[in-house]
């Protein structure tokens, strides 16, 4: 079985500049390509997880999306990064596209799209990472059985936020990626 590096995308792997939805807006964050390369060096497949309610609220199309994660997938190839699976949900019950607007198993904080990912890429959930800015990551990794995440905020994590996670998973709050860095090299 593979283990996933599942990454959130906005916050995490471009500035969240609020419903980036075109190339032209997309602004990566610093030290995201070695990251990433990294963990394809030790073995992980990474795994995009995004949210994308910009497409049930109509400020862009599941077409603008997909022609620039196809771009992105385009620049991570020219940084040595090998094919990264993008799994989105473009739902919101609060949406304007009627066919988006509605409840559904794979908006974070659900687990649908990890899960998802597990299927269909042979992932051992337990032996994966999670490297999200939101809550609603860090929740959904545990949902789907992930024990090991990375919170990516200059907030910080609270006992009551502990309570919603299975004893099991370790969480490392951080500010940067290079922290992930340190971290994962024992500094």
């Amino acid at each position: 079985m593979n283990k996933a590096l599942f990454l959130d995308r906005d916050g995490v792997i471009n500035v969240d500049h609020g419903y980036v939805g075109h190339y032209a807006d997309f602004q990566y964050i610093d030290g995201i390509f070695a990251l990433i390369r990294r963990y394809q060096d030790s073995g992980f497949v990474p795994v995009i997880v995004t949210n994308q309610s910009g497409i049930a609220r109509g400020y862009y199309t599941e077409s603008d999306f997909c022609l620039l994660m196809e771009r992105v997938q385009q620049d991570f190839n020219e940084h040595g990064i090998h094919q990264v699976r993008v799994y989105h949900c473009p739902h919101h019950e609060q949406g304007s596209v009627a066919q988006f607007a509605r409840p559904c198993d794979c908006r974070k904080p659900a687990p649908g799209m990890l899960i998802k990912a597990q299927q269909e890429l042979n992932i051992d959930v337990a032996r994966s990472v999670m490297i999200g800015d939101s809550w609603r990551d860090i929740v959904a990794a545990d949902a789907a059985g992930v024990r090991r995440s990375f919170y990516l905020t200059n907030g910080s994590i609270t006992q009551e936020m502990l309570k919603e996670l299975d004893e099991k998973h370790s969480v490392n709050q951080v500010a940067t990626l290079a922290e992930i860095r340190d971290i994962e090299e024992g500094r």
